[in-house]
């Protein structure tokens, strides 16, 4: 937890925060190891970034008061992930993975090698999603929260969804045997779509690509998927 992330509902008007969240009380104690006149890095959800000095912690609350919140949080990478859902653990390290590098918009799709159990898992209920976003968040010293949208139809997304988003992106599709090579350093809007494991089905890779989107890859390795979208989101940007 490198940035200690409020919700605003936990800011008083006389400038003062008091959390009694489980979670961020044991890191303050444990690993922090926090003490009464320290320090220590904040942002509000949704705001800004500064400073706290701690007035009290003990097992049920940490109570802080507020510096100046006046240190924006670092840009964000400008791209839409289209992502196949992963299997369910997948998911939850992917999701902290990309908040961490900066995606701030994610749409979790069905292909058809995506098994259809997996759209059933705790993991996508909306306090889960937000718990690894706010790891992330965490992680990176954000405060920014990505918007996750969740798009149970293939051939739905591909005829009422896509079309709009590539309207103002460049669509790139990453898939295995694709001719190109990813392109590095783009700085442009960006739709990024990543398969499932086992990649998209060959109809799929066709429509997407008449579509108006860019086929390429990664080179000859076959990635698992948290690791090939960080490749893609480092080689990218």
């Amino acid at each position: 937890m490198n940035l200690i992330l409020l919700d605003p509902h936990e800011l008083t008007d006389n400038g003062h925060v008091c959390i009694t969240d489980p979670r961020r009380l044991l890191h303050l104690r444990d690993v922090h190891r926090a003490n009464p006149g320290d320090l220590l890095t904040v942002g509000v959800q949704g705001g800004g970034m500064g400073k706290a000095v701690l007035k009290e912690l003990t097992a049920a609350r940490a109570y802080f008061q507020l510096e100046a919140l006046d240190e924006p949080p670092p840009p964000p990478l400008p791209v839409h992930l289209v992502l196949a859902l992963p299997r369910p653990r997948m998911l939850a390290r992917t999701l902290e993975h990309v908040t961490a590098l900066g995606v701030k918009e994610i749409t979790l799709l069905h292909t058809k090698r995506v098994e259809k159990s997996y759209w059933q898992s705790p993991e996508l209920r909306d306090d889960k999603i937000h718990q690894h976003l706010v790891l992330g968040l965490e992680q990176a010293r954000d405060t920014q929260l990505p918007s996750v949208t969740l798009s149970k139809g293939f051939r739905p997304f591909l005829e009422q969804q896509l079309p709009t988003m590539l309207s103002k992106r460049r669509g790139l599709l990453a898939h295995p045997g694709l001719p190109n090579p990813c392109p590095r350093n783009i700085n442009e809007p960006t739709l990024l779509l990543v398969g499932p494991e086992g990649g998209f089905i060959a109809w799929e890779v066709e429509q997407l690509l008449a579509a108006g989107c860019e086929g390429m890859h990664l080179g000859p390795r076959i990635l698992r998927v948290e690791t090939a979208v960080t490749a893609l989101l480092s080689r990218l940007f």
